[in-house]
């Protein structure tokens, strides 16, 4: 279990929407670390973070104009009933897009939002405590990502670049959290299995994919997602290879 590092000093703004209690704050150095203090239903947005991050700790750019938030979740019982819950978080953030008009959005597994081949935003979960699973998002929406790190050049896009007129964080940030609570109900009372279908639909394809498993590297069809949520890859060979998350260091498209 990851433990985060000292709380600031709380000098956020309180709002309330779509059933969340919400806080604000202009700098964070990750609004997952803050999150990891509060309860279920409440969640952060920060107008920059210093320390964001993706998957195995990679640096994400969280530049001013984008999205950067974080949601408590309730996760009772078996921890196994929550490892799709990336999956879920990513179905929500594309509902979410789409209120607003972006309908060709797609996800990459297992937990990307992408336009085409430029990454829109991501999203990474932890779980700081028993019971409780932390859902970090960030949106490049009118931030200048490669203004920050060059390598982001033709590999990130914003909502900027996509749809007319750009929502604003306020309105994106209700959107996102209205679907995250509606997604949770449906998971707790019919499953993932529910879900599954909806999910499968959003991959934009079935891409060649090669899947980095750091002692191998295995090349085939990317297949979805099983109702446990794990890879499916279509081998050359035929053979249908199931994957966990855990498993799976990098996957890439090709």
């Amino acid at each position: 279990m990851n433990l985060p590092p000292p709380a600031p000093a709380d000098s956020a703004k309180v709002s309330y929407l779509a059933g969340w209690k919400l806080k604000e704050y202009a700098e964070v150095d990750s609004t997952n670390f803050v999150a990891s203090r509060l309860p279920a239903w409440q969640a952060v947005r920060a107008d920059t973070q210093t320390a964001g991050r993706g998957r195995f700790q990679r640096k994400w750019v969280s530049d001013a104009g984008g999205l950067w938030l974080s949601a408590v979740v309730p996760t009772p019982g078996d921890r196994e009933f929550w490892q799709t819950l990336p999956l879920v978080a990513g179905l929500a953030v594309l509902e979410a897009l789409k209120s607003f008009g972006l309908n060709h959005a797609r996800l990459r597994w297992p937990n990307d939002i992408m336009v085409g081949h430029k990454k829109l935003a991501g999203l990474l979960l932890d779980m700081f405590s028993p019971e409780l699973a932390v859902i970090g998002l960030g949106v490049n929406v009118s931030n200048q990502p490669a203004d920050h790190d060059p390598a982001l050049q033709g590999t990130a896009t914003r909502l900027a670049d996509l749809i007319n007129p750009v929502p604003s964080l306020t309105e994106l940030t209700e959107a996102v959290l209205f679907q995250l609570q509606k997604k949770m109900e449906i998971m707790v009372t019919r499953g993932f299995r529910t879900l599954q279908p909806r999910i499968n639909a959003r991959w934009g394809g079935t891409p060649r994919v090669v899947v980095d498993l750091d002692a191998e590297k295995r090349e085939g069809i990317f297949a979805g997602v099983d109702d446990e949520g794990r890879l499916l890859l279509r081998e050359d060979s035929g053979n249908l290879a199931t994957l966990a998350v855990h498993q799976v260091k990098l996957l890439r498209e090709v």
